[in-house]
């Protein structure tokens, strides 16, 4: 078998939770596949979070139209012994057939509010449950995570060097998806810039410099291969001495008619490094080339940089945010919340869930945005300052309208945190964006507890 794709469209039948089949044979043999909706969203912040940015519905809205259970995958849960030839014929012809409501990508949201809702036969629905949760989990991660890069670098570009650290293949990708989502101008993953049309940008290796005999030929020669891209990598060695040679090159190549793109920091003080090597190249005749800074940055050391006066135009990030270092998970649920029309909550201690199919609006004044409401889908709601977030995406396995191309959702995303104030961006001690229920919602909620209640005082 091979193993460097691990996972093709055709195996994403079985690409979930052993439960949710075992319930989904339950759910077939005692004939309870009726209508259900569950709901996706994120329960708390992580530290110092205090938005998050939606990624990852193109992923599912995909997965959704073509998943299905092959021959292959039928004969593996049949040699499990865990399930009748009833059911395993049930899904042999089993498609999703379900309605999605979403929030579109790159939509700033919040903690408690839906991200998207499914409602579907209840088989349909808790079978594709994990690859929706691992999905959107993932994008949603590192597109929170880079877009307080972009925050924190105020203007400056970024570029994504998450690839080689990543977990996987998959997440590679996603990753530089994701970032480039949140407003990251580039990305070193090759494929990612195919598949996803995304700007690809890079440098060179230590390992180019120091198989050279002297750093000049290693720089002369990458100049002379690449005479409209030529970034250096400068610290091989010594940085200063470096900065002098590429300084040198540069002015050689000016000569030529051609220009020295810039040069790469990728260790060391980089705020002070960066002032001498700004100086050098300015005094070398040399004001437009870039520096270029990598190694350890995620938005604390982007916004300490910046703060103290770094002159650095591009950051490279890679590790930190390609894992989400700070907060590498969320407590991202899906829960049932409606059943064959019956409203559905669970009680649990920090776990209580908003019953039915849900909405969020939003409010804004004088073009920023000032609260959210979470309400019943159905509620009408006319006032001039609400706008809703949520929209149906998909029904019957039919995605309803063409999705947004990658740099729309990227225009869109931008345009929602110049709405988001800055007191709810930054990066340690931000206040928390209101959120609340309608009358509606707080009521049903209400009603829904206190039934369940006496139901469970009725046993005692």
């Amino acid at each position: 078998m091979a193993d460097v794709m691990e996972v093709g469209i055709e195996d994403l039948g079985l690409f979930t939770d052993l439960y949710q089949l075992t319930m989904a044979q339950s759910y077939f043999e005692h004939r309870k596949n009726r209508l259900a909706t569950f709901s996706l969203f994120i329960r708390t912040y992580p530290p110092h979070r205090h938005f998050f940015v939606a990624a990852g519905l193109n992923t599912v809205l995909e997965y959704l139209q073509q998943v299905h259970f092959p021959s292959s995958a039928l004969a593996y849960l049949r040699q499990t012994g865990r399930f009748s030839e009833a059911f395993l014929t049930y899904l042999a012809t089993w498609q999703f057939r379900g309605e999605v409501w979403a929030l579109p990508e790159g939509t700033v949201f919040f903690a408690n509010e839906p991200i998207l809702e499914v409602t579907a036969p209840i088989i349909d629905a808790q079978l594709v449950e994990s690859f929706l949760v691992n999905a959107i989990h993932l994008q949603t991660l590192i597109a929170t995570k880079a877009a307080r890069c972009v925050q924190a670098a105020q203007g400056r570009r970024l570029m994504d060097f998450a690839l080689r650290r990543t977990h996987g293949t998959d997440a590679a990708m996603k990753v530089a998806r994701a970032s480039y989502l949140a407003g990251f101008d580039s990305t070193s993953n090759v494929l990612a810039g195919q598949h996803y049309g995304i700007p690809i940008a890079g440098t060179m290796a230590h390992s180019y410099v120091t198989c050279f005999a002297e750093e000049i030929e290693a720089f002369r020669s990458f100049a002379h291969t690449f005479p409209q891209q030529t970034v250096l990598l400068i610290d091989t060695y010594d940085t200063i001495t470096g900065a002098k040679r590429a300084a040198e090159v540069g002015q050689e190549m000016a000569q030529r008619g051609r220009r020295l793109l810039g040069v790469r920091l990728d260790s060391g003080d980089m705020t002070a490094l960066s002032k001498t090597v700004r100086n050098i190249l300015d005094t070398a005749g040399l004001p437009e080339v870039q520096i270029v800074a990598s190694g350890g940055f995620d938005e604390y050391a982007i916004a300490q940089a910046v703060q103290e006066g770094a002159r650095i135009d591009v950051f490279g990030v890679g590790t930190k945010m390609g894992v989400a270092a700070d907060a590498p998970y969320y407590d991202m649920a899906y829960k049932l919340v409606k059943y064959d029309g019956r409203p559905i909550m669970k009680l649990s201690s920090g776990k209580v869930t908003l019953v039915e199919e849900k909405q969020v609006w939003r409010c804004t004044s004088d073009g920023h945005d000032v609260e959210d409401l979470i309400a019943l889908r159905h509620e009408r709601l006319d006032q001039p300052d609400l706008h809703p977030l949520l929209t149906c995406v998909m029904h019957d396995r039919r995605v309803l309208q063409p999705l947004p191309s990658l740099e729309a959702s990227r225009a869109y995303h931008a345009d929602q945190m110049v709405h988001l104030p800055d007191r709810y961006k930054t990066l340690h001690h931000g206040e928390t964006y209101p959120v609340r229920l309608s009358a509606a919602l707080e009521s049903a909620q209400q009603q829904v507890e206190m039934a369940i209640r006496e139901d469970t005082a009725s046993v005692q």
